[in-house]
């Protein structure tokens, strides 16, 4: 029998917390227009740090002409990477705390944070094809070791998580690189609320919640669907706020730009992948392809609001009234925050509230999740 290490629970919060905080400092520099404020990565103007003396503004500008130093954004971006770093550091003790008896997986783990060491070192020495393939082993080693570790599900999703959070380093570092690629930046944001439910899922696994009689557990199937609902909703989401379409019905709401049904163009709206070299900063579709986006958000929040709201009286019935409750407070404050968007002009404060909105209801439908489901077959956690 593997016996879980003391620390492993606690630890586990403390990262799901952290995943919580870097997906609302995320959406604050997304929203603050600091997504390009440093132009390297994973340096910041080649300092750890970023340019603050008058000397070193004048450098950097000599070495970044194309994007002059704004101090009251860099910072922003660079903490980000900062708090994001921290969290990579969590998970990564969380996949040793998962795989340490077990030697083949344990050895996996750390051979995937050296070649992520690797990668970062060739990627700093201009070597940026190259520094792909230790990235890409250090993405695959922890999946491999989640797939051969012989532990319940909690554990795999610890050890599995690693892998995630590698890869999104790779695509904070496209998001730069790529400036602010639509499908790149919508891709960072679906990491890292899919890291957010992993590490609560894993959170609330090991704290013991579980069902508890057969009436509950006959709730699985709505709530993986609930669950699935809300992540295409989180894509559109971020699809809208990375195309800047949050304000292309203008402030008229339940309305856009004065009609029920706009000139919409859904075909260019949600064209995934365009063209390599395009600065998408401030974004590039016309007014009929950012209404399609905004207005199949409002479609998808009208569906996920209805169907939630049934799943959490169905929750409730079936004796879970915290989650129930839980769930349908934040989503009818979602909706709320979601108005106030349109209406009150995208204000900072409102919008990232919005993020941080959906990152709690993702993370209270993965509560749910966890509580229809069976208890664990072993006792080691």
């Amino acid at each position: 029998m593997n016996i879980r290490p003391a620390w492993v629970r606690p630890l586990a919060w403390l990262a799901a917390a952290f995943a919580l905080g870097v997906i609302v400092f995320g959406a604050f520099v997304r929203l603050s227009n600091a997504g390009l404020s440093c132009p390297d990565w994973p340096t910041c103007y080649g300092r750890i740090t970023w340019p603050t003396h008058h000397a070193a503004i004048a450098a950097a500008d000599a070495a970044f002409p194309q994007r002059p130093v704004a101090v009251h954004l860099a910072w922003r971006e660079q903490v980000h990477r900062f708090i994001a770093g921290t969290l990579g550091v969590l998970v990564l003790l969380l996949a040793l705390g998962a795989t340490w008896r077990q030697r083949p997986a344990r050895r996996m783990v750390i051979a995937a944070a050296v070649a992520a060491a690797a990668g970062v070192w060739l990627y700093l020495d201009g070597e940026h094809v190259l520094s792909s393939v230790p990235a890409a082993i250090a993405i695959a080693l922890p999946l491999l070791a989640a797939w051969r570790l012989q532990r319940e599900a909690p554990w795999k999703v610890l050890t599995a998580t690693l892998g995630l959070i590698i890869f999104q380093a790779m695509l904070g570092m496209w998001t730069v690189t790529l400036l602010l690629k639509p499908a790149i930046v919508t891709s960072h944001l679906l990491g890292g609320m899919s890291t957010l439910a992993l590490l609560a899922y894993a959170a609330l696994r090991l704290s013991g919640v579980s069902a508890r009689g057969a009436r509950v557990r006959r709730l699985l199937p709505w709530a993986v669907l609930g669950l699935l609902l809300l992540a295409g909703q989180i894509f559109l989401g971020g699809w809208t706020s990375t195309n800047y379409a949050a304000l292309a019905c203008g402030t008229d709401f339940p309305r856009c730009a004065g009609s029920w049904w706009p000139a919409m163009d859904f075909h260019q709206g949600f064209v995934l992948w365009r063209d390599i070299g395009v600065n998408y900063e401030g974004g590039i579709l016309d007014e009929a392809a950012r209404a399609a986006i905004q207005m199949a958000h409002r479609i998808g929040a009208l569906v996920v609001f209805t169907y939630g709201l049934w799943l959490a009286l169905r929750a409730a019935r079936a004796g879970l009234k915290k989650q129930g409750a839980v769930l349908a407070v934040l989503l009818c404050a979602q909706v709320l925050l979601g108005i106030g968007n349109v209406v009150l002009g995208l204000p900072l404060d409102v919008a990232t509230a919005h993020n941080a909105g959906a990152a709690l209801l993702l993370f209270a439908m993965v509560w749910l999740l966890a509580s229809v489901q069976r208890p664990p077959a072993s006792r080691e956690y």
